[in-house]
């Protein structure tokens, strides 16, 4: 078996459809596998007549978690690939997707509503949450959103796959993303909203660009980014690193952090790199 991804996350925040996309990309995928048989599947992948390349297996909320993190340490450390994807979303977006789906949440027990048993099943997953190479927030993401993101992370490449880096911009008035590894706070640089010109184009615009990129604190705050990125990229791909989500927000994540976040992305592109980006907020009113 050349690789082993363990699909988990909160219930109704995409596991199954993340799982279809894996399908179609070759992946075989067991759905809904109780922890209870995680390792005769494995074994089986690994040493049956016909040995899976690429095996995924969808794990749904248990209270055995911290077993299956040891149990993960342990495979890694034995120099086995093995990541774990883990899906995420908010909890008001989470009891509103199971209001539209009149589905009971597998951990409910009666005791209490919707939202408190969310929250019960988001602390008996905060270890293997921890545990995760990719954390996907799925709250503001439409269905073919997730499946770029998917795709992008586990269709087929060499085999030895370099770190996937993603810029993502937002707004902070609209919250942090949930599924970042560093956040940058780009509201120091003057704002384009405040110019009636600019206020309906966005960061891709070049006026907005020019005006962002064009204040002396954009060059020097770039002119100190990229050599600290020049520093940690390297070393949190050699720490094993599959997967770093860079964040950076304004106020409405339509103007600064886009720009900057595009000018960022060709300062790596220059390098080699190819990061992904994704303007989470872009499409929000400027008003």
């Amino acid at each position: 078996m050349d690789e082993l991804l363990v699909i988990t996350g909160m219930s109704g925040a995409g596991r199954s459809e993340a799982a279809k996309h894996l399908e179609d990309l070759g992946w075989f995928v067991i759905d809904n596998l109780p922890l209870s048989l995680f390792d005769k599947v494995v074994e089986l992948g690994q040493s049956g007549a016909r040995p899976t390349r690429r095996l995924a297996l969808v794990v749904g909320p248990s209270t055995d978690h911290e077993d299956l993190v040891a149990r993960l340490v342990e495979m890694r450390q034995s120099s086995q690939r093995v990541r774990v994807l883990f899906l995420d979303a908010s909890t008001p977006v989470l009891v509103t997707r199971y209001g539209s789906t009149r589905r009971r949440h597998p951990l409910d027990d009666g005791r209490g509503g919707v939202a408190e048993v969310i929250e019960r099943e988001r602390q008996i997953l905060e270890g293997l949450k921890a545990a995760a190479d990719l954390v996907i927030d799925t709250t503001d993401l439409t269905v073919h959103q997730l499946k770029t993101r998917v795709v992008d992370a586990f269709s087929e490449g060499d085999e030895s796959p370099r770190m996937r880096i993603t810029l993502t911009t937002f707004g902070f008035k609209y919250g942090l993303p949930l599924d970042v590894d560093v956040v940058l706070d780009v509201r120091f640089l003057p704002n384009p909203h405040w110019d009636e010109r600019l206020r309906p184009l966005t960061g891709l615009d070049a006026p907005v660009r020019g005006f962002v990129l064009g204040q002396p604190l954009a060059e020097a705050f770039l002119d100190r980014l990229t050599p600290l990125l020049e520093v940690v990229l390297p070393a949190y791909a050699a720490e094993g690193k599959s997967y770093l989500n860079v964040a950076i927000g304004c106020t409405g994540g339509r103007h600064r952090s886009v720009a900057i976040a595009e000018e960022v992305a060709a300062w790596m592109r220059e390098r080699g790199l190819e990061p992904g980006v994704v303007h989470r907020d872009l499409t929000r009113s400027s008003h």
